[in-house]
């Protein structure tokens, strides 16, 4: 069977003492919405851009990033999210991780960072990821 998946989300690492019921509960929603778990082991698991694991210290809060189609996109994110409810975590800029890295952060209204990015300008191999699954 052949899928495609999207590229909306960057990286989402989220960190849980409730493991075994932070599994069920992705796997449940996961499910509904026609995605699976597609990796996992002693102490995680992963869904495309999703990767979850047992913490026995702390829960971290969730660090969500979002791909931006270009810096305007990135611009438009941290407005709207302002508008919305959102606190300013870092306006529009450019960020020392590589060059061309231009993000925002706003925190949710629970606290949550939420990043929109965009890499400079760049060509992709495919608009999706391609899976075959025999």
């Amino acid at each position: 069977m052949e899928q495609h998946l999207g590229r909306l989300i960057d990286h989402v690492h989220i960190r849980t003492r409730k493991f075994a019921e932070s599994q069920a509960f992705y796997e449940a929603v996961l499910g509904a919405l026609g995605r699976r778990i597609t990796s996992k082991g002693d102490g995680y698991f992963c869904s495309d851009e999703l990767y979850v694991d047992r913490s026995d210290d702390y829960e971290s809060r969730i660090y969500l990033a979002f791909q931006a189609e270009d810096r305007a996109a990135v611009q438009r994110f941290h407005a709207a999210g302002l508008a919305s409810g959102g606190r300013d975590n870092g306006p529009p800029g450019e960020r020392p991780y590589h060059s061309g890295y231009y993000a925002s952060f706003l925190l949710d209204p629970s606290g949550n960072n939420i990043e929109a990015v965009y890499h400079g300008p760049q060509t992709r191999s495919a608009s999706d990821v391609v899976t075959i699954r025999s």
